[in-house]
């Protein structure tokens, strides 16, 4: 029986070799890009689609008073005192559009529910939001206040995150910032007996104004 065995996978091995060796695989076209298609050749519109399939809130505001108006109603809805906002730039633009804000830091630990940041760059294919320690926002307005809002425009948005990266070097050259946070979505972990926890490491909800980059010479 164990000869019958041996004659039966020597005669397997036998015709395997005659075959001869197994094809190569096709090579590769290192040349064909790694991901698909954007889900919209817009790269705006694939951005908004990404940013709230990872949970975030999308706004669109083609004008200042547009812009008040959903600020307005998202703290209307989520019931919250008006955004800490440091950046003067930012301020400036808030104060033109007639939007509510807290300059300094009084009773930030114990208030802080709400911030308002400008951002470095946005990926349409994830979604996510590229920030930095580069503005008068720092480290904290992007990551203890409980929710986050970010104001950005169509301009900023980019395909891939290679090229949001390549912004950051352009932007800064060596003198880059201590702190470059990609943020996708609210935050969340699953860490403890895998149920989904919000708010873990971060803010719990974060939504995204994106005013047009005309949008001050607009007619009120």
């Amino acid at each position: 029986m164990a000869d019958s065995s041996r004659d039966a996978v020597l005669a397997r091995i036998r015709q395997g070799l005659a075959v001869g060796p197994a094809p190569l695989p096709p090579r590769p076209d290192f040349a064909a890009p790694v991901h698909p298609p954007l889900s919209n050749a817009d790269a705006v519109v694939a951005f908004a689609e990404s940013f709230q399939r990872v949970g975030g809130e999308f706004y669109y505001c083609e004008s200042l008073p547009h812009l008040a108006a959903q600020v307005a109603g998202f703290r209307q809805r989520q019931q919250v005192g008006a955004p800490y906002v440091w950046e003067p730039e930012m301020q400036a633009l808030l104060y033109q559009a007639g939007i509510a804000f807290q300059a300094d830091e009084t009773d930030f630990i114990a208030k802080a529910d709400l911030s308002l940041t400008s951002c470095e760059a946005l990926v349409a294919r994830t979604g996510s939001v590229l920030v930095s320690a580069a503005t008068a926002s720092g480290r904290r307005l992007s990551i203890y206040p409980d929710q986050h809002l970010v104001l950005a425009r169509p301009s900023q948005v980019v395909h891939e995150i290679g090229e949001a990266l390549r912004v950051i070097q352009s932007r800064y050259g060596s003198s880059l910032p201590s702190m470059v946070s990609l943020t996708t979505g609210p935050s969340r972990t699953a860490d403890i007996e895998k149920t989904l926890v919000l708010g873990a490491h971060g803010p719990r909800r974060i939504a995204l104004f994106l005013l047009e980059d005309d949008a001050e010479n607009s007619p009120e």
